[in-house]
């Protein structure tokens, strides 16, 4: 079977996190606690990654790269359970705009935990993208959520894409060691360990009518993967990355269409010096990449 283009391939995988994030909103919003839709958005997806992983006959990862990810799965955790109690607080165009920020976050965690260096044009755009962020959330929505607290929603939002950019840097350690499938298995199955303590604490079941749409979430949050890797499989990261700032569009229309929501023009226009901010970075990260690659063949040429 042949599949679609790579373009339309990352389109759905942005398509599915915006599912998710709506769905999880819709979820939080119902009457079940953020801590409990998480922990189950997390457990059944687990059951869906630990059966393809069973099913691929994938060898079980080894105490080392065990305990890495347990330790990077609280990242994750904190990101997850700040971003989805954000989505309580505040629109879902606002928290997907912030979360965009996390992109402009992930080169100075770098430089701190890997020693990457950050060029100049680095440090300017990123600067550049936070003065779009600030932009962004000036503006006050025409509605939001009726009981959010908007400076609680931002706040949370800011702790969530420095986690999520947190967990990036320590997967990238981890990439060539584990594959896709691998990777994200722990990135659902530890999540949902973590969590499942917590349940007998803040409600160990959702509201009944909450099953479907969690069940709905899981498999978008497999989805996400499936269509990113295969999408990033067939072409350059630098022709894909414009694309996943779609979900600017899909998070607007969700949030008017299931939750009323109607963002101030500000947001727009912080999103698209974000969004150009994060360009900027993506490709000077890959072009410093090729200038490093080039003058290193020419200290071995003879």
């Amino acid at each position: 079977m042949r599949l679609p283009h790579p373009i339309i391939l990352v389109c759905l995988a942005v398509l599915c996190g915006c599912t998710l994030d709506a769905t999880m909103k819709g979820v939080t919003l119902g009457g079940t606690g953020v801590i409990t839709a998480t922990a189950w958005r997390y457990i059944l997806a687990s059951v869906i990654m630990v059966t393809l992983f069973v099913a691929a006959r994938r060898p079980v990862p080894g105490w080392k790269a065990i305990r890495f990810h347990t330790l990077r799965s609280i990242a994750q955790v904190v990101s997850s359970l700040t971003f989805f109690y954000a989505l309580t607080q505040i629109t879902l165009a606002e928290a997907v705009v912030m979360g965009f920020t996390a992109a402009l976050m992930i080169a100075p965690i770098a430089r701190v935990l890997l020693g990457e260096r950050m060029s100049p044009v680095t440090v300017g755009a990123s600067l550049v993208g936070f003065v779009g962020a600030a932009i962004a959330i000036s503006g006050e929505p025409a509605s939001a959520p009726t009981a959010g607290v908007r400076a609680y929603g931002i706040a949370a939002m800011l702790v969530s894409a420095v986690g999520y950019a947190l967990n990036i840097v320590l997967l990238r350690l981890r990439t060539k060691e584990e594959d896709a499938l691998t990777l994200v298995t722990f990135m659902n199955v530890l999540p949902a360990l973590f969590l499942i303590p917590f349940l007998p604490f803040v409600g160990v079941m959702p509201e009944v009518n909450a099953w479907p749409p969690l069940g709905g979430a899981a498999i978008a949050a497999v989805g996400i993967w499936s269509f990113m890797t295969l999408a990033y499989a067939r072409a350059k990261a630098q022709t894909l990355a414009p694309f996943e700032y779609t979900g600017l569009l899909w998070s607007s229309l969700f949030g008017y269409v299931f939750f009323q929501e109607i963002p101030s023009i500000r947001l727009y226009g912080g999103a698209a010096i974000i969004i150009v901010a994060c360009l900027v970075v993506a490709f000077e990260t890959h072009f410093a990449a090729r200038r490093e690659a080039r003058a290193a063949a020419a200290e071995i040429a003879p």
